[in-house]
């Protein structure tokens, strides 16, 4: 029988400091990589295309161009996979900020990279190479933030706190913009006396990102195990009833910097808990089946998601770029677009979501948002050839808000709260790894299709329409987005229930006696 502790007090605890802390420093995280991703669009404008500091030598392969934009994927994916297990396997405290100073070391690094490093090694492979290992950081991020929110949180506001985290993507490409855009300001007048100093502006944007990490990795090395982990894996429902009561304690107190005081070892007695391998969980039909839609649905997704947005420039190609004379003002009105498009509507479909997520619930927020997406890719399909720029520009952005506000927000979500405490992080981890395999089919096999390439001249004449290479390709979109619309009905509804409940699986068993010390 389960042994009563306070977690039901977490259940019904209102919302307070503590969580507001939680969410701003697991967003971190997420801020950052959403950050860099625009960040390093704007480098190929500086490396390559018509504003290249090349002068004119501006061909790129398109096979080179999908594997540097899928170099940070292939690394998520491992990321991710390495995560969700240790979390599980060492806790969530001992692996939480690991992967942020991965990301902030990583960073740096690609911030240093430049031609000519080693004898045949060009920008591009070097660059590719250190976003591999910033994508194992970015990827770790996914489960870690995810579950400990998750854990932390209340029954009411639990889906809000989770999609808020997620969210600050939205922040990252909206503020990256504004600092890329700034950058490009203040040193246009020797950008136009020398081209070369261009290829500052993209580091000094890309160095401003680690600014909000450094800060918030102090908070992630020092927080607490969750008492949902404690109580669950390691069997000490003693020491989980303390951490509740300080978790509520700290909602009280009006600083997101109060920090969490540790205490001297004091003996405690464990009791047994539920102990499976994870071949013997997932062999369960119920929990199979789960798992299924949780990581298919977030694989579909991907597809689409990466293969639409990372070659964004084709869509709204020739909508701001008009009337521009100088090549600061050419990346001025890219960077403009990119957050007028991308960022700012990304950021009010995450709003939606989390706005509405514990009204509608995550189940139904996911179908509606596949729907949508499967309508739009198949307009866009279909009549790609006689839209105007406007129409096409119009679809797109309708298709970006409800990416966010639909299965971009629900997929992080939903698992993190229908898996058990001890395979919690393992089946993120899984869901995320495949979402990351169909970012790389999104991005190398799908989406290289709607770019004829770079080697073309940025600033030629043709339409959005001739430019997006073959429309085909949102036919391949939407039949995707379908598919996502089934594997929802997987997963189950997790609006107004306890992990608990959720995963029936968490239970403990009488105490055994044995004492353990814990710091």
């Amino acid at each position: 029988m389960r042994l009563s502790c306070r977690l039901p007090k977490l259940h019904a605890s209102s919302q307070g400091w503590f969580h507001f802390r939680a969410v701003i420093v697991s967003g971190t995280g997420f801020f950052t990589d959403a950050y860099d991703i625009f960040v390093i669009t704007q480098f190929f404008f500086v490396y390559l295309g018509s504003t290249s500091i090349n002068q004119g030598d501006d061909k790129v392969d398109r096979n080179v161009d999908a594997l540097l934009k899928a170099s940070t994927s292939w690394g998520n994916l491992v990321g991710q996979l390495l995560f969700g297990y240790l979390g599980d396997r060492l806790g969530r405290k001992r692996m939480y900020g690991k992967e942020l100073i991965i990301m902030i070391f990583c960073t740096i690094c690609t911030g240093f990279a430049a031609p000519g490093m080693s004898p045949g090694l060009s920008i591009l492979l070097v660059l590719g190479i250190s976003r591999f290992f910033l994508g194992i950081g970015i990827g770790g991020d996914y489960p870690m933030s995810a579950i400990i929110t998750s854990e932390f949180a209340n029954v009411r506001f639990r889906g809000m706190l989770i999609a808020a985290v997620f969210a600050m993507q939205g922040m990252g490409i909206l503020v990256s913009g504004f600092v890329f855009v700034i950058t490009l300001s203040y040193m246009r007048q020797y950008i136009e006396s020398d081209i070369l100093i261009l290829d500052w502006v993209w580091r000094i944007a890309l160095w401003t990102g680690v600014i909000p990490g450094f800060i918030a990795l102090y908070f992630r090395l020092t927080i607490p195990e969750t008492p949902r982990f404690t109580v669950d894996v390691l069997g000490d429902a003693e020491k989980a009833e303390q951490d509740v009561i300080k978790v509520l304690a700290l909602n009280e107190v009006r600083d997101v910097t109060s920090a969490w005081v540790r205490e001297t070892a004091t003996p405690t007695a464990r009791i047994a808990v539920k102990s499976d391998n994870f071949f013997e969980f997932i062999s369960q039909r119920r929990n199979l089946c789960t798992l299924v839609g949780t990581a298919y649905s977030w694989f579909a997704l991907d597809i689409v998601w990466y293969g639409l947005v990372l070659n964004e420039k084709s869509v709204i190609h020739g909508i701001f770029l008009s009337g521009t004379d100088s090549v600061v003002d050419y990346l001025v009105a890219v960077a403009k677009g990119q957050v007028l498009v991308t960022g700012l509507v990304t950021f009010l479909g995450f709003l939606a979501a989390i706005f509405l997520i514990e009204t509608l619930g995550r189940k139904t927020i996911q179908l509606f948002g596949f729907t949508a997406l499967t309508t739009i890719m198949f307009l866009l399909g279909a009549f790609w050839g006689t839209f105007s720029d406007a129409v096409a520009l119009s679809l797109y952005i309708l298709a970006l808000f409800f990416f966010n506000f639909g299965p971009n927000t629900t997929t992080f979500v939903i698992p993190s709260e229908v898996f058990p405490t001890r395979w919690r992080a393992t089946c993120h981890g899984i869901s995320a790894a495949c979402g990351k395999v169909g970012a790389i089919i999104g991005i190398q096999a799908v989406g290289v299709f709607i770019n004829p390439g770079l080697g073309s001249q940025d600033n030629q004449d043709d339409t959005t329409k001739q430019s997006a290479g073959n429309p085909n390709v949102f036919f391949v979109f939407g039949a995707v987005a379908m598919t996502g619309i089934l594997a929802t009905f997987l997963v189950p509804e997790t609006m107004d229930k306890t992990l608990e409940e959720l995963s029936q699986h968490d239970d403990v068993f009488i105490d055994t006696g044995e004492v353990v010390y814990n710091a």
